[in-house]
């Protein structure tokens, strides 16, 4: 089955897609409002410069080799904390502006939050162990762990783990596992050691350097990576969620991959996760499958 999910931030009252166009968006991140640059956003925005100008506290201004600075009004200090609330499942985050316009957070993940935190609470059985690869500042590990799993979060850079940890001070959580490794190496191991997982998650970048300078590019490798997590995934109860947010990576190839790779996909989801801003366009911001099994 395949379908196309919106998020729209109905139950997030801390996110706001403003509006988007120009190579920008416009969001709101709790009480401030963040200009940033969104290459996928090839159109003319919904509203006129005048709004923009009006709402921004921060701007970022690309620079060389990716990097940029952000300019900030008077009123704006960091870090700030926004959270995020779906059942009874609470967490927060730490917001801090980077010089790659990162801010901490991909606001769109949270339809991936809502299906871990349901797909959990549904499970039969005891509380699963979930492993979070490229974990990032941990969304999803703060979900599954709310959830009342048992979370294994890997990263390859120790100052995101930091970051992370954090994040899950904030959210009133303990005992999430971190490992800072680079995610092949970590597979590779775990299925040696014969280790399973009831849940999955990978939200990988389209390239990467690893904790020991180990190269990731998405194309090449990710049918590899599924096909050893597909041997650590328990064949009795299980999830997966597998996010992309690559230029040209569609929805068909990561059908493709899940069916190449696993055997319990029969409640398959697969299409693109988006954001509405409040001026009605539609922003795409990456291409998911997931599936569960019990």
């Amino acid at each position: 089955m395949s379908s196309i999910l919106s998020l729209t931030p109905n139950h997030w009252k801390d996110y706001e897609l403003i509006d988007c166009g120009n190579f920008e968006k416009l969001e709101r991140f709790g009480q401030y409002v963040l200009r940033r640059p969104e290459p996928q956003a090839l159109w003319t925005p919904g509203y006129n410069q005048k709004v923009w100008k009006e709402q921004t506290n921060v701007v970022f201004e690309s620079g060389s080799s990716h990097k940029g600075i952000w300019k900030k009004d008077s009123a704006f200090k960091e870090p700030w904390v926004i959270k995020y609330k779906y059942q009874k499942a609470e967490i927060a985050f730490k917001l801090m502006l980077t010089s790659f316009k990162h801010v901490g957070i991909f606001p769109e993940q949270a339809e991936n939050w809502d299906y871990i935190i349901k797909t959990i609470g549904s499970m039969p059985g005891k509380a699963p162990k979930v492993l979070n690869l490229f974990a990032y500042t941990g969304g999803a590990s703060l979900a599954a762990k709310a959830a009342g799993a048992d979370v294994v979060h890997v990263d390859s850079v120790k100052q995101v783990i930091s970051w992370a940890r954090e994040n899950m001070e904030l959210s009133k959580l303990k005992d999430i596992r971190w490992t800072v490794e680079d995610a092949m190496k970590f597979v590779e191991r775990e299925v040696k050691r014969g280790n399973q997982y009831q849940g999955i998650i990978l939200d990988p970048p389209a390239y990467g350097i690893g904790a020991k300078g180990e190269r990731w590019k998405l194309e090449e490798q990710i049918n590899d990576l599924l096909r050893m997590v597909s041997q650590l995934l328990d064949p009795q109860r299980q999830f997966l969620i597998l996010n992309t947010y690559s230029m040209g990576f569609s929805s068909i190839i990561s059908e493709n991959l899940i069916k190449a790779n696993f055997t319990n996909f029969d409640n398959l989801e697969t299409g693109e996760l988006y954001l509405k801003a409040t001026s009605g366009v539609k922003l795409p911001l990456g291409v998911f499958a997931r599936f569960h099994h019990w």
